[in-house]
């Protein structure tokens, strides 16, 4: 259960990239912009390490 809306928001694009890329229906662009949006979830909550 999420704590807060950048947790709420962090779930929800992992289970959709997750999603897209088993089913494999979805363009590059779109995976990746999910993606960049997600880093920046995690950087913004502190869990992100490069």
């Amino acid at each position: 259960m999420s704590v807060n809306q950048n947790e709420a928001n962090l779930e929800a694009i992992t289970i959709t990239i997750a999603h897209l890329e088993k089913n494999g229906k979805c363009d590059e662009k779109v995976i990746k912009k999910l993606k960049d949006e997600r880093d920046r979830l995690l950087r913004e909550l502190n869990v992100y390490s490069l």
